[in-house]
């Protein structure tokens, strides 16, 4: 059983990248934090469980949510199921993205 980090990414400019998928047979307890790391631009954020790194329209959590300069959004409290993605985005570059948790 995994604990603690699960999973994290610098995310590149207007990219879908996948940052942690549950292992078969699991399920996981996750928060997922965006960093947005640049101090002039602000990023656009999305966040997604989905069943591929193409996340559905129905799949999305956050869709271009607004992340300050230097802001943080932070969603606690997601229970997935096994072979579901985390799939985030940000519309610039120096953006970072965490997962944390625990897989049970």
């Amino acid at each position: 059983m995994a604990t603690g980090r699960l999973g994290g990414n610098d995310l590149s400019a207007a990219s879908n990248t996948t940052i942690y998928t549950v292992p078969s047979g699991k399920v996981a307890s996750i928060t997922v934090r965006f960093c947005n790391r640049s101090s002039s631009a602000i990023a656009l954020i999305r966040l997604a469980i989905a069943a591929a790194a193409s996340p559905t329209s129905a799949e999305w959590l956050e869709y271009d949510a607004v992340l300050a300069p230097n802001g943080v959004l932070e969603c606690t409290g997601l229970v997935i199921e096994a072979a579901r993605l985390v799939v985030a985005y940000a519309s610039v570059a120096n953006v970072t993205c965490q997962v944390y948790g625990w897989e049970e």
